[in-house]
């Protein structure tokens, strides 16, 4: 373990995918994640790496396709609109069973929106955003130290179950600073990739890399063999944080920059008196539903409170986690406006006083 350095968001999560054996990044700059691509320019040279700057976001996101097939540990990052240019190459690389690390640094929208974060983004990353049966593993971050820490996840996660990996983060994250540590990686022992286009040197049966399977019962075949696959990501890969949960009238759920914001909230709300936890997702896909069934194992009445920077996406999850079994509400702001904990507050009192 070294020592903690002080890093923007952006640059500390470039310089933990090479860490953690990325040598391959394909890229567009667009606001707010240009210090990715900036950053990979810069040290990918350094290390026997390639950066390219590709024409476009399509472009970039079909070099993964071929790296990542390759067998390469390899990388893109773009912001909100910039994946939605990216989203058929990613349902290609999803639909073909190839690794690699999809960073997304959200801004708001809808179209060019501004360039502000925000969590608009949920619904594109989580079910689907491309064509046809697939999913994204997700991984929101909400800290640097996480984003950190996740992206070299993010690899291992990818490489293990042969599938795309997105770190969902936002414009706030991306930009500000803080002190981080990095893990030493072990990439001198990465899994050993059989199924990668590396050439057979007459040795092996040849490797094809495809998405194409024109007999139907063929790729209903694969699509449930894949979906075996996400069962197994279901089992083992889910990642949560709670906070007083059990004994709470008022569950607070929020990720990323947000749940900092909420848990200031829920800070001032228990000065108050008011008895109120928090469920804080960091894998967004799979969503944690057993984070629910422990809050919700007392019977006792509660109300869950998705707070989001967005009109209400991750809602929609929190009302299926709960089946009924309590009141959900919502609060969020968009358009790149950040709630503040006060702002939050007053929801929370709302809610504790409807209670009464």
């Amino acid at each position: 373990m070294g020592n903690k350095v002080l890093m923007k968001g952006n640059e500390a999560l470039a310089e933990a995918a090479i860490r953690a054996g990325c040598k391959h990044f394909f890229g567009y700059p667009i606001t707010p994640q240009t210090e990715v691509s900036a950053y990979m320019a810069k040290k990918m040279p350094k290390i026997g790496g390639v950066f390219l700057q590709a024409e476009s976001e399509v472009a970039a996101i079909n070099m993964v396709y071929g790296a990542g097939g390759a067998g390469a540990r390899v990388m893109t990052s773009s912001s909100s609109p910039g994946i939605s240019l990216k989203q058929e190459g990613i349902s290609y690389i999803a639909g073909a069973d190839v690794p690699c690390v999809i960073i997304n640094i959200v801004r708001g929208g809808p179209g060019l929106g501004g360039i502000q974060p925000a969590q608009s983004d949920y619904y594109q990353a989580v079910k689907g955003g491309g064509h046809g049966d697939y999913h994204l593993v997700v991984l929101a971050p909400s800290s640097i130290q996480e984003m950190v820490d996740l992206t070299a996840d993010a690899f291992d996660i990818g490489d293990k179950y042969r599938c795309p990996v997105m770190i969902m983060g936002d414009g706030m994250l991306g930009q500000m600073m803080e002190p981080v540590e990095f893990k030493d990686t072990d990439t001198a022992s990465l899994p050993e990739k059989d199924w990668a286009t590396t050439g057979t040197d007459m040795k092996r049966k040849k490797n094809i890399i495809n998405s194409l399977f024109i007999e139907p019962k063929d790729l209903e075949d694969l699509v449930l063999a894949r979906q075996k696959k996400y069962d197994e990501i279901e089992a083992n890969e889910v990642r949560y944080e709670t906070e007083d949960i059990e004994d709470a009238d008022i569950i607070l759920v929020a990720y990323g920059t947000t749940a900092r914001i909420a848990k200031t909230a829920m800070s001032k709300a228990k000065a108050k008196g008011l008895k109120v936890g928090i469920i804080r997702p960091i894998t967004l896909w799979p969503f944690p539903y057993e984070a629910f069934e422990k809050a919700l194992a007392d019977g006792k009445k509660k109300t869950f409170l998705a707070v989001e920077m967005s009109m209400g996406q991750m809602v929609d999850d929190v009302k299926i986690a709960v089946n009924g079994r309590a009141d959900v509400d919502f609060f969020g702001r968009t358009g790149g406006i950040v709630p503040t904990p006060n702002e939050i507050l007053n929801k929370i009192e709302e809610i504790a006083g409807g209670d009464k």
